[in-house]
């Protein structure tokens, strides 16, 4: 993990965040494909200068580990994933919000974790790849 350069400071910033879907509806992988969610946060990142690592996706949340430049605090980040992917999901798949009884796409919450590569990041980002695969990756971060 490299130190980032800005024009007056050096970072090393990584969050892992959680975003979870309005009601937990199970329905994540059955309307929305993954790779449309990375072509969202290839776009999200280029603007904001986020740096996506990994993303993982279960039926009733996501995950992402992602680098971030400072002018950011980690909740402005959160809004930005937030509004920017619910928008997009709307407009390309309208059939979701029917789904969601005409709510907002993300919960209110999520969770927001940093990581060093001192702390785990490598086992974070196996973790957060494996999401959706099987319920045996449950047990990664269980000690």
């Amino acid at each position: 993990m490299e130190i980032e350069h800005a024009s007056h400071c050096t970072y090393r910033i990584r969050y892992h965040m959680v975003f979870v879907v309005k009601y937990r509806k199970q329905m994540l992988l059955k309307k929305v494909p993954l790779g449309y969610f990375k072509k969202i946060l290839e776009g999200i990142g280029q603007r904001y200068y986020l740096k996506f690592e990994a993303v993982g996706v279960e039926e009733d949340h996501f995950h992402v580990v992602l680098g971030s430049a400072p002018r950011y605090a980690p909740s402005d980040v959160m809004r930005i994933i937030k509004s920017i992917t619910a928008k997009k999901i709307f407009e390309d798949y309208p059939e979701v919000k029917y789904f969601l009884w005409g709510a907002n796409f993300w919960s209110a919450g999520g969770h927001i974790d940093t990581v060093s590569e001192f702390g785990g990041l490598e086992r974070i980002k196996k973790y957060v790849l494996e999401q959706g695969k099987s319920e045996e990756q449950l047990q990664l971060l269980s000690f």
